[in-house]
């Protein structure tokens, strides 16, 4: 247990430093000035966005084995295919 709480916070950690992340926040603290608000925002939410998405993989990779993220992704798979004959 001990490990695998180490193994999200390295995870995260690691996403945080990714240097795409870096990237766009260094942008963001750089060019605030010159976006108008919405451009900020929507920089904001992309970098929040990309953030998050980075992290709940890493930290998905450190919780589940492969098979059960195979597992994980064929279900998800099937419910976009449920939800397209649902339309």
């Amino acid at each position: 247990m001990i490990a695998t709480a180490i193994a999200i916070q390295d995870a995260t950690a690691y996403a945080v430093h990714d240097e795409e992340i870096m990237g766009m926040a260094g942008h963001l603290y750089h060019a605030r000035n010159e976006m108008t608000d919405n451009e900020f925002v929507q920089f904001l939410f992309k970098y929040s966005a990309s953030l998050s998405a980075l992290t709940a993989t890493l930290v998905t990779s450190v919780c589940l084995t492969e098979s059960q993220m195979n597992d994980m992704i064929d279900t998800i798979k099937e419910f976009d295919e449920l939800e397209k004959e649902m339309e």
